[in-house]
């Protein structure tokens, strides 16, 4: 009956419920958090928690619409997709349409928004390496025809993004390139050959670069510097320290108030550490948790193995994302500029989070 259930529904609520559930959380949490950042500097403690708003809305409407569009129009789309790819990474070296934030520029303006490529990126390069490896099935073993193509591919897209520079992005599109390729089939030897060949050019990179550097000192020893480097991530450990098992309460947190630097985007999950307490975060990681079995769960479900691929690739992007946020706001990762999937501010990510959530649902509802 509760297949019944979902067929006619026409909606895989092991998705769906998750989903809704942590845009909900997130809309309060970007209000709890940049209320007080807001009204210090644009004089509206509502201007943050109205953009989301509305990147909220356009992406629940796509992701309704993405529900009803069959997955298997994006195969057909594929090449488009990647050449839209380059092009909006190409434009952002264009002087007066890239914007450069902290030294990197990443974001391409369209008058008051902001819209970060990469992010249109990685649905171009899962929809690419699904429709792809679902062609070339057992000749992935082959390194002429699974492994090389892809990495030529994946590779330009890599190259793009870390000369903007933005070298996080690029590794987590690398150890997400290997995991897909490892579901597709292509031999774990080869897999790590790579990983291999490719660990001393990102060692070289953070080298030759003082703030990567920076940035790993204080991943190692943030005490070290207190009132330097390790200020932020200090802050974040006395956030979720002093939360506690229940929490300070919502609006109570003292460390956004101008403690924590952007606490609305990638920190926002300390906040809520702080305000909502051990409890809070649990409940944060179960709805992942869910959202995340549900896409797996999806992907076996699947009717060809073009959706199966593409539901996996899909899935594997949020939930690394989801992994690399709450390992950098712990401490056990290298800081990193990447928001937190649904909850953290950001209309690039919500907006594409949301469409491969729909994009999921379709294929649910297919299978």
């Amino acid at each position: 009956m509760a297949e019944k259930k979902k067929t006619d529904s026409g909606y895989d609520f092991m998705i769906l419920i998750p989903a809704i559930l942590l845009i909900s959380l997130g809309l309060v949490v970007v209000y709890s958090t940049s209320s007080n950042l807001a009204e210090h500097r644009l004089g509206d403690s509502y201007f943050y928690l109205k953009k989301q708003a509305l990147f909220c809305a356009i992406g629940v409407g796509l992701m309704v619409l993405t529900r009803y569009i069959p997955c298997t129009l994006y195969s057909k789309l594929v090449y488009p997709l990647l050449l839209v790819s380059v092009c909006l990474l190409a434009l952002l070296f264009i002087p007066g349409l890239g914007r450069k934030v902290g030294g990197a520029c990443r974001w391409m303006s369209l008058g008051n928004f902001s819209f970060q490529p990469s992010e249109f990126v990685k649905f171009s390069l899962a929809v690419y390496m699904a429709y792809s490896m679902s062609k070339k099935g057992t000749a992935m073993e082959s390194f002429s025809k699974g492994l090389f193509p892809h990495l030529l591919i994946a590779g330009a897209f890599i190259l793009l993004i870390v000369l903007q520079p933005d070298l996080g992005t690029a590794v987590i599109i690398g150890v997400w390139v290997l995991i897909v390729l490892f579901v597709g089939g292509v031999r774990i030897f080869q897999l790590f050959s790579i990983f291999l060949l490719s660990t001393p050019v990102v060692i070289w990179l953070i080298w030759n670069a003082d703030y990567r550097i920076k940035r790993w000192l204080a991943f190692i020893n943030p005490w070290d510097d207190p009132q330097g480097i390790g200020f932020q991530i200090i802050h974040s450990f006395l956030a979720f320290g002093s939360g506690g098992v229940f929490g300070a309460g919502l609006g109570n947190s003292k460390q956004k108030l101008f403690y924590l630097p952007e606490p609305h985007t990638d920190f926002a999950l300390s906040i809520m550490g702080e305000e909502l307490g051990l409890i809070g975060v649990a409940a944060v990681i179960v709805l992942f948790g869910i959202l995340i079995m549900g896409g797996i769960r999806v992907a076996l479900k699947a009717r060809d193995l073009y959706s199966a691929y593409l539901a996996v690739g899909l899935t594997s992007f949020i939930g690394l994302q989801v992994l690399i946020n709450m390992g950098v706001v712990m401490g056990l990762l290298p800081t990193k500029g990447l928001t937190l999937p649904l909850i953290s501010y950001g209309g690039s990510s919500l907006v594409i989070t949301l469409v491969s959530i729909g994009v999921l649902l379709n294929i649910s509802s297919r299978s």
